[in-house]
């Protein structure tokens, strides 16, 4: 519901909606650029109304609050209208992953239960086979060149769908326990759980940002909307007033002449876009300096490649360790605290993380333990899997609601966070646990390695055996014997790599985590 009062006012009371806020914006700033994309800006101004129009469109068509609505898109300022409105409209944004198949797709918006999917063309072709119960509106720009229609029954175009400009949709009372929206996890098996995401939980993310500057920033989106990693800088650029550049497919090159061009100070990539930017051979010859802040968050970020980003690249540079079901996060300063780079920092103000042992009891101080956290961000559970739900918490003495992480870690005598590895990924061989996390670390020490992955296999001998994959650097003249015989040289006797295989790219998801079940399926589960 709005509330005629300033967004200043809106940020410092302990609750407001991201909707009130872009509202408040628009009143305020109407004419700041809000999101840019390839293809043009709006300012606040005209994102405010076309939220509007979104919102009156959903209650013209019974959408009633609560309920889902998904997207499957590549982003674009369209793409940010319909989130943005569909939460004003107290309705469940629901953006889906187009890089899942399009039995997934499907299955990831029966699911949700959304009656409305927004598609755009690459989606709407890709999802012609699939029987979809939801109705389909088409986004216009990525279009299907003249002529062409996707075949489903009442499919309807963006423009045509949009209520009437000026439209004002009905006020919503929003509650801090409502759902903003759903995203899914990257499931192995079946359909991924929606992990259902509150308003409070996301002013949370908003609130916590208070000296981050983003009310002045221009913050580069380089990896999905339908992505966790993404939202924690879009939502909070937005909530203060910045303005969002959203990159569709990542390339390092563009993205630096995009930073460039937009005078960029905000930034969330994922470690392997980092690699890559940075790897460019005229990485230096780009004006960055008006960086002021950097994140990274998702996948393992290496110690080197941290290092190597303070150096060379303008701004403070941030960690953040998490889960998008919620409980604790870690930050680390990496600029402040050139000795850690091997952590992923300290709980954040307000968050608590405790380390378990497989019964549930916390572990001694300086010990491994299962990561368990809790903060005023957490999820509210699976969408419509309660059991699902109730296995991903643990409770301590006082009854105190945590969420397992699936992370095995050890707090250093400076409270600072060491990851080793999944808890699913340990390797167990001989009775002996291995982490894949140790053995990538050596392997990523070759002068020939440029990236690497390791994982665990059945073994008859020792249940399981560590299995190594690489990426060779082009100018490298070792072979995968020579690298294994070196790699098993420095490793205990316990650890070595019981086989290891070179391959043209290590299979990763769109925020870039190595997709470990794909490696293993390349071995058919049993090690070479």
């Amino acid at each position: 519901m709005r509330r005629m009062t300033t967004a200043a006012d809106m940020l410092a009371t302990g609750f407001a909606t991201l909707p009130d806020l872009i509202h408040a914006h628009a009143l305020e700033r109407g004419d700041r650029t809000a999101v840019a994309d390839a293809q043009g800006s709006i300012d606040y101004r005209t994102l405010d109304a076309m939220m509007d129009r979104v919102a009156s469109a959903l209650q013209r068509d019974g959408v009633v609050p609560g309920s889902a609505v998904a997207i499957a898109a590549a982003p674009t300022t369209d793409y940010a209208a319909v989130f943005l409105g569909t939460v004003r409209a107290g309705c469940v944004a629901t953006p889906i992953a187009p890089s899942a198949t399009p039995a997934a797709i499907a299955a990831m918006i029966a699911d949700s239960g959304a009656p409305l999917v927004f598609l755009d063309a690459e989606n709407a072709r890709a999802l012609e086979g699939q029987l979809l119960t939801a109705r389909i509106v088409l986004f216009p720009r990525e279009g299907g060149g003249p002529g062409w229609a996707p075949g489903f029954a009442g499919e309807q175009s963006f423009e045509t769908w949009l209520a009437p400009s000026e439209s004002r949709p009905t006020p919503v009372e929003i509650a801090p326990e409502d759902p903003f929206n759903i995203i899914y996890s990257s499931g192995t098996t079946g359909t991924p759980k929606g992990i259902v995401q509150s308003h409070a939980m996301r002013w949370a993310h908003i609130a916590r940002n208070t000296a981050a500057g983003f009310d002045t920033a221009v913050t580069m989106i380089a990896t999905p909307l339908y992505s966790n990693t993404t939202l924690v800088s879009f939502l909070p650029t937005l909530g203060w007033g910045g303005t969002v550049v959203l990159m569709g497919k990542f390339d390092a090159r563009a993205y630096l002449e995009l930073a460039q061009r937009y005078h960029a100070t905000h930034t969330m990539l994922v470690p392997v876009q980092y690699q890559r930017i940075m790897a460019l051979p005229d990485f230096d010859s780009f004006d960055l300096s008006t960086f002021r802040f950097k994140t990274s968050t998702s996948a393992p970020f290496s110690a080197a490649l941290k290092a190597d980003v303070v150096a060379r690249w303008p701004g403070v540079l941030v960690e953040f360790y998490g889960m998008t079901e919620g409980g604790a996060s870690c930050a680390l300063n990496a600029t402040a605290n050139p000795t850690k780079l091997h952590t992923v920092g300290q709980p954040m103000p307000g968050h608590e993380i405790r380390l378990i042992d497989d019964d549930g009891n916390e572990v001694a101080q300086g010990e491994m333990g299962e990561v368990v956290g809790r903060s005023p961000a957490m999820m509210n559970g699976y969408h419509g899997r309660s059991e699902a739900t109730r296995d991903a918490e643990w409770h301590d003495a006082d009854g105190n609601r945590y969420i397992r992480h699936g992370d095995v870690g050890r707090f250093d005598e400076d409270g600072f966070l060491t990851l080793m590895d999944r808890k699913k990924d340990l390797i167990i061989s001989g009775g002996f646990n291995i982490y894949p996390s140790d053995l990538e670390a050596v392997l990523a020490q070759h002068p020939a390695v440029a990236d690497c992955a390791v994982i665990g296999v059945p073994s008859e001998s020792w249940g399981e055996t560590p299995v190594g994959f690489y990426v060779s650097r082009a100018e490298a003249r070792e072979d995968a014997a020579a690298i294994l015989t070196w790699v098993n040289r420095q490793l205990g006797r316990t650890q070595r790599l019981s086989a290891l295989h070179v391959a043209d790219e290590l299979p990763r998801s769109a925020i870039g985590k190595v997709l470990k079940r794909e490696l293993r399926d390349r071995l058919g589960g049993a090690a070479a």
